[in-house]
C-alpha cells in the first residue's frame, strides 16, 4: 500500500488533490480509477512538426485543481509555440497515481514528462526523476519552505519543485475563549489542556453535553502519523528517524507526549476519536461541538460556509508545544517532477520550473482550488491577503514544518509508518505505555533499516 501525505489540504486518505495534498478533504479512498483520460483542453496542444517539443504531464484527478492546470495548459502553450504540453487526467487515488508512475518508470517509458509527486514519495522516485539542480532549480527554490526543499533532496539531487504545501493547524473558537476569558490561543499543550478543560465544562453546563475541548485524528492510519509527529517533535522528541538515517524516537520526550495525548481521551477528547479521520474531526467542530481541533488548511474555508455552525466564530493557528516557540506542523503537500526517460529533459524541466515559480503559485493560490504557496514571499502578497485572507497567516506554520521521514527511510516508509501509528494507537487505546511504544518502535525500525540508533 502507498500512503498519500497527509495534507496538501486533505486527509492523509487517498484523495486528489486541491485544497487538499491528499488532494481534497478526507474523501473517502477514491474507488479503483480508471486509466488516465486525456483532457479536453489538452487537444490545444500543437501537432507535431519540425522543431517543436511535444510534453505529456500527467496531471491531478478530476476536480477543482484539474480545471485549473487545463488553463495553465493553455496559457503556456499559447505563449510557446515551441514547446507543448499535453495534460493528461489522471488517477484522483494517489495511491493509483503513484502506481501509474511506477508502472511508466520500470518500463523506462517516455511516455510521461511532468509528473505530480505527493511528499513522501521523493525518496521513492528519486532514481527516477531529473535532479533540477542541472537546469538551476536551486536559485528557483532560494524563496521555498526550508523543509520543503531538503525533502525533495535525495542525496543532493534536487527530484521535485516545491509546488503546494499544506501542514497540520490548530484551529479555535474565538468566540469561546473571548466569553472565557482567553486573550489569545494556546501557545503550549498545557495551556491547551487548561482551557479546554474549562471551556468544556462550561459549555456543557450551558447545556451542550455533546461538546469537547479538542477533537483530532486517532485512527491507526498516515493520519495518526501525522499527528503524532507533531505531538512528538513539538515536545524535543525528534522525528521518528533522522535526516541522517539515525533512528531517535527512542526518548523520554517521545514517550511523553504520547502518554500525554492518551490523557486528553475521555477528558477533552471523545472516547471515538481512536477512530476519527479528518472528516470525523470536522464534523464535531461543525456542528459546533469543540473548542479546538488540529487538522489541515481544507477545513478552513469549510468552516466558513453556510451551514457551518462556527461560521464567523473561529480562527486557526500554529499548533501548540511542550514550551512556547517549540510549536511543529507535519508537512504535505505536492511537488512537480520530471521523469529521467523523458526524451526531452531540459524542455520539460523548463515547463516544471514555469510551473513552480512564484507567478504560478501565486495564481493557483487565487484559483477556486486555493492551493497553498511554498514561495515564503507570496505570504506578504497583497492580492493574496485580500482574496484569501487565512494563507497569510500561515507563515508561522509552515516555517516551522517538519516532514515526515519518508526521504530517509525510502523506499521503506510505508512499513515505517505502520509501525509507527500501529504503535501510537496501542497507546492511545490503553494497550501499552508510551515509553513501552518508542521502545517497540526502536526495535521493530532497527530490524526494519538496519540504521544505526541515538539521540534526537
Amino acid at each position: 500500500m502507498v500512503l498519500s501525505a497527509c495534507g496538501g489540504g486533505a486527509p492523509a486518505t487517498q484523495a486528489p488533490a486541491a485544497p487538499a495534498a491528499q488532494e481534497t478533504p478526507t474523501e473517502a479512498p477514491a474507488a479503483q480509477e480508471a486509466a488516465p483520460t486525456e483532457a479536453p483542453a489538452a487537444d490545444a496542444a500543437a501537432p507535431a512538426a519540425e522543431g517543436v517539443v511535444n510534453l505529456t504531464w500527467i496531471g491531478p484527478g478530476p476536480g477543482a485543481e484539474f480545471e485549473f492546470r487545463k488553463q495553465q495548459v493553455a496559457e503556456w502553450n499559447a505563449a510557446n509555440p515551441d514547446i507543448q504540453v499535453k495534460l493528461i487526467e489522471g488517477p484522483s487515488s494517489a495511491t493509483d497515481r503513484f502506481g501509474l508512475y511506477l508502472q511508466t518508470f520500470q518500463a523506462q517509458s517516455s511516455d510521461i514528462d511532468i509528473l505530480q509527486i505527493d511528499v513522501i514519495w521523493p525518496g521513492d522516485l528519486a532514481e527516477h526523476l531529473i535532479d533540477f539542480n542541472e537546469y538551476g532549480g536551486a536559485e528557483a527554490v532560494a524563496d521555498d519552505f526550508p523543509a520543503i526543499v531538503q525533502n525533495n533532496t535525495v542525496d543532493g539531487r534536487l527530484v521535485g519543485l516545491p509546488w503546494f504545501t499544506d501542514g497540520g493547524l490548530l484551529y479555535y473558537r474565538s468566540d469561546l475563549l473571548e466569553k472565557y476569558g482567553y486573550a489569545g490561543p494556546p501557545k503550549t499543550w498545557a495551556e491547551l489542556e487548561e482551557m479546554a478543560a474549562k471551556i468544556q465544562e462550561g459549555e456543557r453546563a450551558a447545556g451542550n453535553q455533546d461538546f469537547w475541548g479538542f477533537v483530532w485524528q486517532g485512527k491507526p492510519y498516515e493520519g495518526l502519523t501525522c499527528d503524532a509527529l507533531e505531538w512528538v517533535y513539538s515536545s524535543g522528541g525528534g522525528t521518528i528517524v533522522s535526516p541522517d538515517k539515525v533512528i531517535t524516537i527512542n526518548n523520554d520526550a517521545a514517550a511523553a507526549a504520547l502518554d500525554r495525548a492518551y490523557s486528553w481521551i475521555g477528558k477533552i477528547t471523545p472516547p471515538g476519536v481512536n477512530q476519527f479521520q479528518e472528516e470525523e474531526s470536522r464534523a464535531v467542530w461543525h456542528a459546533g461541538n469543540a473548542a479546538f481541533m488540529r487538522n489541515w488548511p481544507y477545513a478552513y474555508g469549510l468552516s466558513e460556509a453556510a451551514d457551518s455552525a462556527v461560521a464567523g466564530k473561529f480562527d486557526a493557528t500554529a499548533l501548540p508545544g511542550a514550551e512556547e516557540g517549540m510549536s511543529a506542523a507535519t508537512l504535505g503537500g505536492w511537488q512537480v517532477g520530471v521523469s529521467k526517460y523523458s526524451k526531452n529533459p531540459a524542455a520539460a524541466a523548463k515547463v516544471a520550473l514555469w510551473l513552480a515559480s512564484a507567478e504560478q503559485q501565486k495564481a493557483q493560490a487565487l484559483a477556486p482550488s486555493s492551493l497553498i504557496p511554498t514561495k515564503m514571499s507570496l505570504y506578504e502578497d497583497a492580492d493574496i491577503a485580500a482574496q484569501r485572507p487565512f494563507m497569510p497567516k500561515l507563515l508561522p506554520v509552515f516555517t516551522s514544518a517538519v516532514a515526515r521521514p519518508s526521504t530517509a527511510t525510502a523506499p521503506k516508509y510505508n512499513e515505517v509508518s505502520n509501525i509507527f501509528f500501529t504503535n501510537v494507537s496501542d497507546v492511545l487505546t490503553g494497550k501499552q505505555k508510551g515509553a513501552d511504544a518508542v521502545a517497540n518502535i526502536e526495535l521493530d525500525l532497527e530490524d526494519l533499516l538496519g540504521f544505526e540508533v541515538g539521540a534526537p
